[in-house]
């Protein structure tokens, strides 16, 4: 879970431009990453101070020089603690060659995930009916 937060900004007469990220920065994110290009010129740009309390500063070899800036930060709110996404889980092996949405690779609803359950649970209905007999 990431978050990520971008601008353009113009470095002034020393090549310095200062990037205010918002207030609740620092209590949402941590390991951050930066991204930089340079816009219109041939020009270096390097993160001259890292974050440190919801700002930073970009540094260019040239005055004036307009950057596309990027910083990502992972989630370290109390919601996303509890419940970090699983970026990938092995199917179960009964589960192997099925699909959670066969539909829209145009295969028929039999081959998902869960079809075969679904097939031998009783509905509502014939539940009250086989109560009654």
């Amino acid at each position: 879970m990431m978050n990520i937060y971008n601008g353009n900004i113009t470095t002034d007469a020393n090549g310095v431009a200062v990037v205010n990220l918002p207030v609740y920065f620092d209590t949402l994110n941590k390991d951050f990453r930066y991204q930089l290009t340079v816009l219109g010129t041939f020009a270096q740009a390097i993160i001259s101070k890292k974050i440190e309390k919801n700002v930073f500063e970009i540094k260019t070899s040239l005055p004036n020089v307009e950057v596309s800036w990027q910083v990502t930060g992972v989630r370290k709110d109390a919601w996303a603690n509890a419940h970090r996404v699983v970026v990938e889980v092995d199917k179960a092996p009964s589960d192997k060659g099925k699909y959670l949405a066969p539909s829209v690779f145009g295969l028929p609803d039999n081959l998902r995930i869960g079809a075969d359950i679904k097939k031998h649970q009783r509905t509502g209905a014939e539940i009250s009916s086989a109560v009654k007999k």
